[in-house]
């Protein structure tokens, strides 16, 4: 019978003329596991990108619209001895769930075991030297058998599984030389058991089994840790929405079912679904995420919200202007894929000493046997060397060594509300010892503020506010939104390029150009460096001081980067004026105004013809030339889209306190990246050659390679905490 097999459910567009899909696969493990898989999928006619996942063991496959069938990729993981299945956030934590299970189980079946035939083993090493039978010793190295042989197998499964898959599929892993080891052990300890013999090795194969259980556990649980951020974000995201389809009608339909338009209700205690505008209503609302912002801030009319943004007390209407996969949180989501799925320069280079391993560790294994047979030891003396090489070349270290402090480094990051878009981004910001400001939505806040606002009365302020409803243009919009206008004067006119007038109460108002309002007197009292607005009403002038504020911790921030020995400036295309306030307000002495996206690369070259390596933070469109041209980029998440598609780094909120953490957490993980390749090169330098001379036993070799991984991963976790305070 043929089965066909329908995954159009699970593929997507990733860009003109390109389709995507997620693969959960199993019995991914190490570095090595993932070159093979990446390899073998590459080589298959127009795939265009295929990236593994370590920690949530998953593989992203991009490749030519309507040119293959997602099928033959799982066909082709099967080849090489995986098994897969599309990816699903539910079904894939259930499956890791189930395999942390069976891991916990198979480690306290070996550690059960372990234990019993330790106590066996210690009176026969003491009566070997003393007066013990030899009857008496082969009845404890056959109960030692009875308990050993059982556990092994039961809890040897994960590595033995993961070994047969490699093995029907032509090729190898990390866990077929820990399974022959294994077996070599277990099958001489029987044979040796059976000619009488003093030695056996039923202690040494169920403690490696235990040793190495104990590093897979908590390499598993140290992802899913990881993993857990990204199901935070997941948490955040409402599946329905409750939609108007009347006046005063609602339905509850799928975030999918949502187009930019409608209208939804947001109900105290409900999380909103959508990205869009308050039109009607007044509550509470909880958006941290975004904004940075730990207390509740006010949502009223004309307040943007957020997928993820929780409502806490009154009922809000939402005019929705991006649902599904175009919200923000959505794309925050996508940039913490980025950052896990991410490869750096360190990582490909584990990859590729972690792919020598399995012929390199072979070959060694058997010329070690060989040389001793040859030097003139027994056969038995020779396997038993063999067995320790095999067992204490295992590249664990050298494959946890890179992910795991990249891992936990994004984590920390986003914690502080940096998210990477590029695999060496950690490692290319931790270079960075000049940093290049943009000044508007950079330095500055992205949204304008009415500056001198205290200085107008209250009821002139709450009717300019409502005369600035009738207006489209962004200041005046500043203006409504800090007179905290409710609505708008009935009647008024906009006039073009000059502003909006209404008559109220027998009264002109007006609100827009000095010359408009007739204020071109007042114009000198206010801010040089800000837009002025003018209000009138009848023979009342006033002016309005309009502009974008700066970020409430840039001066701190700048300060904190002078501590830390970097070059600072800022390059910007705003006025003159305008520029040298911000630079004078946080003392930056080196800053341009005026200047064009050429100038901006311009100056980034003669920096690096100095040797400088420069950090571009910038937020608009036409930044994105000089992010891309830089050492290395940072925008805030208001960035236009092309600028955060082309940085390094994106980070969140209000704060510019992000830069700092993110400096800090990069310099730090760069120190445990190499710390670790340092570890992981350097144990097996001193490892090999002590167990090629013999004089480690298996035993000793299990617990001296499961050490090294634990130590790898004890050092990495010492990227949670990188950043220091901001001074």
């Amino acid at each position: 019978m043929h089965v066909t097999r329908d995954f159009s459910h699970y593929v997507r567009a990733a860009g003109e003329g390109v389709q995507h899909i997620d693969l959960a696969v199993e019995g991914v493990h190490c570095a090595g596991c993932m070159a093979k898989i990446e390899r073998g999928l590459s080589a298959i006619p127009d795939v265009t990108l295929a990236r593994v996942n370590l920690t949530d063991r998953r593989v992203a496959l991009e490749w030519k619209a309507g040119t293959l069938d997602p099928g033959r990729f799982i066909d082709r993981l099967e080849e090489l001895g995986y098994k897969a299945y599309p990816f699903e956030t539910e079904s894939a934590e259930a499956a890791e769930v189930a395999e942390s299970r069976l891991l916990l189980r198979c480690l306290g079946v070996a550690a059960f075991a372990t234990m019993n035939v330790m106590m066996l083993s210690i009176p026969v090493w003491s009566g070997n030297v003393s007066d013990m039978l030899p009857e008496q010793r082969d009845f404890f190295h056959w109960l030692s058998a009875l308990i050993a042989l059982p556990a092994a197998a039961y809890a040897g499964q994960p590595f033995f599984r993961s070994a047969w898959r490699a093995l029907s599929a032509k090729t190898t892993n990390m866990d077929v030389p820990i399974s022959i080891g294994v077996i070599l052990a277990l099958g001489m300890s029987v044979v040796e058991t059976i000619h009488h013999a003093e030695h056996a090795y039923f202690d040494a194969a169920i403690m490696l089994l235990t040793f190495l259980l104990v590093g897979r556990f908590l390499d598993q649980n140290m992802r899913r840790r990881t993993r857990a951020v990204a199901g935070n974000l997941a948490a955040l995201k409402a599946e329905t929405a409750a939609k108007f389809v009347g006046p005063d009608e609602i339905s509850q339909v799928p975030v999918a079912a949502i187009n930019p338009g409608d209208i939804v209700l947001l109900r105290p205690g409900e999380r909103c679904a959508v990205d869009g505008t308050v039109i009607e209503g007044r509550s509470e609302i909880d958006q941290s995420l975004i904004t940075g912002e730990t207390l509740y801030v006010t949502a009223e009319q004309g307040t943007p919200v957020y997928a993820g943004s929780m409502n806490i007390s009154g009922t809000l209407r939402v005019r929705v202007s991006a649902a599904s996969e175009a919200t923000l949180l959505a794309e925050i989501t996508r940039l913490l894929d980025n950052a896990l799925q991410a490869r750096s320069r360190y990582m490909r280079l584990a990859d590729r000493a972690s792919r020598l391993y399995a012929p390199v560790v072979h070959a060694t294994a058997l010329l070690t046997i060989l040389g001793w047979v040859i030097a003139g030891a027994t056969w038995h003396d020779a396997i038993v060397t063999g067995v320790a090489v095999l067992i204490i070349t295992c590249p664990c270290a050298l494959g946890l060594a890179i992910p795991t402090v990249q891992t936990i480094a994004s984590g920390a990051m986003f914690k502080s509300g940096v998210l990477l878009n590029s695999g060496d981004s950690i490692e290319r910001l931790a270079e960075a010892d000049h940093v290049i400001f943009d000044k508007t939505g950079t330095l500055t806040l992205p949204d304008l503020e009415v500056m001198n606002a205290a200085d107008i009365p209250a009821d002139i302020f709450e009717l300019a506010g409502r005369l600035a409803l009738s207006s489209h243009h962004p200041v005046a919009a500043a203006v409504a939104q800090a007179a905290g206008a409710k609505s708008p004067v009935v009647g008024a006119v906009e006039e073009a390029g000059q502003g909006v007038r209404a008559i109220v109460d027998g009264v002109e108002l007006r609100l827009g150009r000095p010359s408009f309002c007739g204020a071109e007197a007042l114009v000198g009292s206010v801010d040089p460096e800000a837009s002025i607005v003018a209000f009138s009403k009848g023979s009342e002038r006033f002016v309005l001081s309009v502009r974008q504020g700066l970020r409430p911790d840039a001066k701190a921030v700048i300060a904190a980067l002078k501590a830390r020995n970097i070059g600072i400036e800022i390059l910007s295309g705003d006025r003159e004026a305008a520029v040298k306030a911000a630079a004078n307000a946080l003392d930056i002495p080196e800053w341009r105004a005026g200047v064009t996206p050429a100038d901006k690369i311009a100056r980034i070259e003669e920096l690096k013809q100095r040797g400088a390596k420069v950090l571009m933070v910038g937020d608009g469109m036409n930044d994105a030339p000089s992010l891309a041209a830089a050492h290395v980029s940072m925008s805030p998440i208001s960035a236009a889209h092309l600028s955060q598609a082309t940085a390094d780094l994106v980070f969140l909120g209000r704060p510019l306190a992000p830069v700092i953490a993110a400096i800090d957490a990069s310099r730090k993980a760069l120190h445990l990246m190499r710390q670790n390749l340092w570890l992981a090169i350097g144990y097996n330098v001193l490892a090999v050659p002590v167990a090629i001379s013999g004089v480690v036993t298996p035993l000793i070799a299990a617990a001296a390679m499961s050490g090294s991984s634990i130590l790898v991963m004890l050092n990495s976790l010492r990227a949670r905490s990188a950043s220091r305070e901001i001074v």
